[in-house]
């Protein structure tokens, strides 16, 4: 009864965000900018943290976060409320860092060869998922030197593995809300994070053990 109880107030909470973005949404379309504002002053800390963490530039981030919501300003009327304006904005960040890093190059990324391909019948994906904790990077994060070292490990990925785990780890968002955000399946979802997850346990491994 109370695990009922919780998954209600968490719904009604969910519904409550909602209906306050297609309030303020409705309300910038029908030209009121203080909406907007509104809505910025609500997204701007979650998207400042999810740029950040694709770029690893705070300069960048403010660049990029500044054309964030000037591109959903002037697609504003274009949203009818397919998605949450919650997903739509993030897809428009997710897409315009992606797109800034691919332009970019500052630094030759490792790619993982992975190619999407759904691996829930890997054993290796099977016997990792039983213990959630080693598929966690965060976790081993107790001090200032090894958090460095996760920074320029991120900056290792691909830019698609590092949207999922940003989105996922960081951001704290469940797999079902990241692939819709990517336009993707759950699977390459679940997918992406293994390999991410394999390859950033392998350089903080190697970190630990000099």
């Amino acid at each position: 009864m109370v695990a009922t109880e919780e998954t209600v107030q968490l719904n009604q909470s969910k519904s409550d965000i909602a209906d306050e973005d297609n309030f303020l949404v409705s309300q910038t379309q029908h030209g009121s900018s203080k909406a907007f504002d509104n809505l910025i002053r609500k997204y701007h800390s979650r998207l400042y943290g999810l740029i950040y963490h694709m770029t690893s530039d705070h300069e960048d981030t403010n660049d990029l976060l500044q054309e964030v919501f000037s591109k959903a300003y002037r697609s504003i009327n274009h949203f009818h409320g397919k998605s949450s304006f919650y997903t739509w904005i993030y897809r428009i960040a997710v897409n315009m860092t992606l797109n800034f890093i691919k332009k970019q190059r500052r630094q030759r990324y490792t790619s993982i060869n992975d190619d999407d391909h759904p691996i829930e019948n890997d054993p290796e994906f099977i016997e990792a998922t039983k213990n959630k904790a080693s598929l966690d990077p965060a976790a081993a994060m107790n001090n200032q030197e090894l958090q460095k070292k996760l920074t320029k490990a991120m900056l290792q990925l691909s830019a698609p593995h590092r949207a999922v785990v940003t989105l996922f780890d960081i951001q704290g968002m469940p797999q079902s809300e990241i692939a819709k955000i990517l336009k993707t399946s759950e699977g390459t979802v679940r997918s992406r994070l293994f390999y991410a997850h394999r390859q950033l346990q392998n350089y903080l491994r190697e970190f630990m053990l000099k």
